[in-house]
């Protein structure tokens, strides 16, 4: 992913450039008041969820929010039919779970690029951090690797060869580390800030938490070249990825401002709303597929 595609994204956030709308199977949903399209989210009671659902009512579309506490259930939920669509996680996620599953989710619209941060209750700065401290990280695999890879750019850590978005705790130099890193589920790095020295927690779970964005001792840059692969999507079956109404949906999503006012106010302004094209989705996904592979 070029860098200057992505500061021009960047520069005009919210205008939708999705492709393809029209043809391709709509069996699953016809846009007809009498259809609810079932859709798992994380955080379903953040506000802007409940102002993009009359926005789709608005057009005779009926959407359902199915809401989930752990990030491993929303895929396979979508794979066996019990959801539509799911909305999310990033790319690196959704090859990490195709690849591992056999399945082929698909990509079918983007939402926007979350900052990954370090947290503390017990610190005000990284540099009070002491030698041989622990830290919490996400367990799932790619945000693990985010993790460590923000751990490692803050000289917590070292990685050997550098890491990638594939490393693991196997990955991590020990000897050239300042911290030990411990790998909760993603939901419970928050509640482990009592017992460890610092936590990286993901964009879904800092304010539940009663922290603040802004006090994050660390976090990633979401602008940076390599963040398109942690652009996060809304996802489908492959054989509903033309569905007419699925694409309205993300269309309404990226271009109703009300949504895209709320969607940064959850994240503390934080977040890089994009809206990348289907195309644009399914490219970065075979790279990052690609080398999900080539690490099994």
């Amino acid at each position: 992913m070029k860098k200057s595609w992505l500061s021009a994204l960047v520069a005009v956030p919210v205008v939708a450039m999705l492709a393809g709308c029209a043809g391709g199977s709509n069996e699953a949903a016809t846009g007809t008041e009498d259809d609810v399209i079932q859709i798992g989210v994380i955080g379903a009671s953040d506000p802007y969820w409940d102002i993009y659902q009359d926005a789709a009512a608005e057009e005779g579309i009926s959407i359902e929010l199915v809401d989930f506490a752990d990030y491993t259930q929303l895929n396979p939920a979508v794979s066996e039919g019990e959801l539509d669509m799911n909305q999310f996680q990033h790319l690196v996620f959704l090859a990490d779970y195709n690849v591992s599953s056999g399945s082929d989710l698909a990509p079918i619209g983007s939402t926007a690029i979350y900052p990954l941060g370090l947290y503390s209750t017990q610190y005000d700065g990284l540099d009070e951090i002491s030698e041989g401290d622990t830290v919490a990280v996400p367990n799932d695999a790619t945000n693990l690797a985010r993790a460590l890879l923000l751990l490692q750019a803050e000289g917590l850590i070292a990685l050997d060869g550098g890491g990638n978005n594939l490393s693991g705790l196997q990955d991590i130099d020990e000897e050239n580390s300042k911290v030990t890193v411990t790998a909760l589920e993603a939901s419970l790095t928050a509640a482990s800030l009592t017992d460890v020295a610092a936590a990286v927690i993901n964009n879904d779970f800092v304010e539940k938490a009663g922290l603040t964005f802004e006090g994050a001792l660390a976090a990633d840059d979401p602008t940076d070249e390599g963040a398109f692969a942690y652009i996060n999507v809304f996802a489908s079956r492959d054989e509903d990825k033309d569905n007419e109404t699925f694409l309205r949906l993300i269309e309404i999503f990226q271009t109703n401002q009300d949504v895209q006012d709320g969607l940064l106010a959850v994240s503390g302004d934080t977040a890089v709303p994009l809206a990348a094209t289907t195309a644009e989705l399914e490219e970065a996904l075979v790279g990052v597929t690609a080398d999900v592979e080539a690490a099994e």
